[in-house]
């Protein structure tokens, strides 16, 4: 990749896991009634047909990775896992009052935190309770983080007995050096021990999760944890850049100097020799950092162009009511976000009023349908169209008239009526979507709100 193209295009900007993207919801108009009101909407038109979708987020940690962006609580007192469940139960109760039949679950993940820092009695007892007023859906899927240091074959076999047959686990790097710097040191065996337990049980998916762009990380490194990855072979990987955002997460990522981070041109180079190694066994490229085998559904789904994103980042299928339960999750009814409270003792005081613990949001005008539809399109597919009557909006000519020095240098082509982006340019797909951001456009930051695209 030309070393001028990533100087000119490395810039903050969007992961895109959702339009509007955060910083600009409208949470000035924003309720809580207007965003169940959403929810039920899209629930009414969507529950037989195609289910919902939950993320449940779990914050506990035993120690700080310095490296991680996720809201967490960092204790060993497994004490707060039982309050912490029944909370959540609490919280999933209140929903299932606005709905007039029992929802059809066809998604869902357990995020964190770590998910596994939990027990597997509790887990189960969690799970179980999501379940006991709802409907699996007949093709669901059911998944889980793991922390590779943590996660027992009782977990495993548990969640697997549940109904999970997939599960990913935080690698990020191999090199000792690295994990000290980002505090998350595991070895190889642990994560290769994790692994076998998760096939040997039979769950049909297993995901390892990398990064590039850590500190003290370079090229041999890099090398060095995907020729170790091709050993496992994992089904799937999520190969992404390190997101440097102190200024939100505060002294979580301040655990090393910026000097201490690769150049933007070392990174882009980590990820093409990743890219070139993975290539080589059999794994091809979904989306945007993303990677997995033929036999996997999120390859089945690119295939198929089924493909979807959100937040939990890219899903083999689509379903247009997602509930977040617990601290800080978000939950997207297609017609709105909200996210709930990010301190624990916030969202249990709500819910001991029985108030759903949302604090934020945004609903969904008709020009940010349109606009989510777009970029969408272009973060799952590479390409977008329109015509007058479809997808079609007032600022499109100002949106092709940006677009227009991105074609010059190669990195898409422009028609009468649509966009594809090239294979020069879809490393840089999220600074194309930034041109159809209108609300990015009418209202620059005079802060950086967002990680470099590089």
């Amino acid at each position: 990749m030309s070393r001028a193209l990533v100087n000119k295009y490395n810039i903050a900007g969007p992961r895109y896991t959702s339009y509007p993207t955060v910083p600009y919801w409208d949470n000035g108009t924003f309720s809580l009634n207007n965003w169940t009101d959403s929810l039920i909407k899209s629930f009414k038109e969507s529950n037989s047909e195609e289910g919902i979708s939950l993320y449940i987020h779990l914050p506990f940690c035993e120690s700080l990775c310095t490296f991680c962006g996720c809201n967490k609580r960092i204790t060993k007192q497994h004490s707060v896992e039982s309050p912490y469940i029944k909370a959540v139960l609490k919280e999933w109760n209140l929903y299932l009052d606005l709905f007039d039949e029992k929802p059809i679950i066809k998604e869902l993940h357990l995020g964190g935190g770590t998910p596994t820092f939990f027990s597997p009695e509790n887990l189960s007892l969690l799970i179980n309770g999501i379940l006991k007023n709802s409907v699996l859906a007949e093709n669901h899927e059911f998944s889980f983080e793991g922390h590779p240091n943590n996660t027992t074959r009782e977990h495993l076999q548990t969640l697997y007995n549940i109904g999970f047959r997939r599960v990913s686990y935080g690698v990020q790097d191999y090199n000792e050096t690295v994990q000290k710097a980002i505090h998350r040191v595991q070895p190889f065996e642990n994560v290769k021990k994790a692994t076998e337990a998760a096939r040997e049980i039979g769950y049909t998916s297993v995901g390892h999760d990398i990064i590039f762009g850590l500190p003290f990380q370079n090229l041999k490194h890099v090398k060095e944890t995907i020729l170790k990855t091709k050993e496992l072979l994992p089904d799937r990987l999520a190969f992404y850049s390190y997101a440097h955002v102190p200024w939100i997460k505060g002294n979580g990522q301040r655990g090393f100097e910026d000097s201490d981070l690769p150049s933007p041109e070392l990174k882009r180079a980590q990820y093409e020799l990743g890219k070139e190694l993975l290539a080589e066994v059999g794994y091809h490229e979904i989306g945007m950092d993303h990677f997995a085998l033929k036999a996997d559904s999120l390859y089945k789904s690119m295939d198929s162009s089924s493909l979807h994103r959100n937040f939990m980042g890219y899903t083999a299928s689509k379903t247009q009511a997602m509930i977040g339960l617990g601290v800080s999750s978000i939950s997207d009814s297609w017609y709105g976000f909200s996210q709930n409270v990010k301190k624990i003792e916030d969202y249990y005081k709500a819910l001991k009023e029985d108030i759903i613990p949302v604090y934020r949001g945004h609903i969904l005008n008709e020009e940010d349908l349109i606009i989510r539809k777009h970029i969408l399109n272009l973060m799952c597919g590479f390409k977008t169209a329109w015509t007058q009557d479809t997808l079609y909006f007032k600022e499109l000519p100002e949106t092709l008239i940006r677009l227009k020095e991105m074609e010059v240098d190669g990195l898409l082509s422009i028609d009468s009526n649509s966009i594809e982006v090239t294979k020069k340019g879809q490393p840089f797909v999220r600074n194309i979507c930034m041109a159809f951001d209108l609300l990015l456009q009418r209202r620059q930051p005079n802060t950086q709100l967002f990680s470099m695209t590089v």
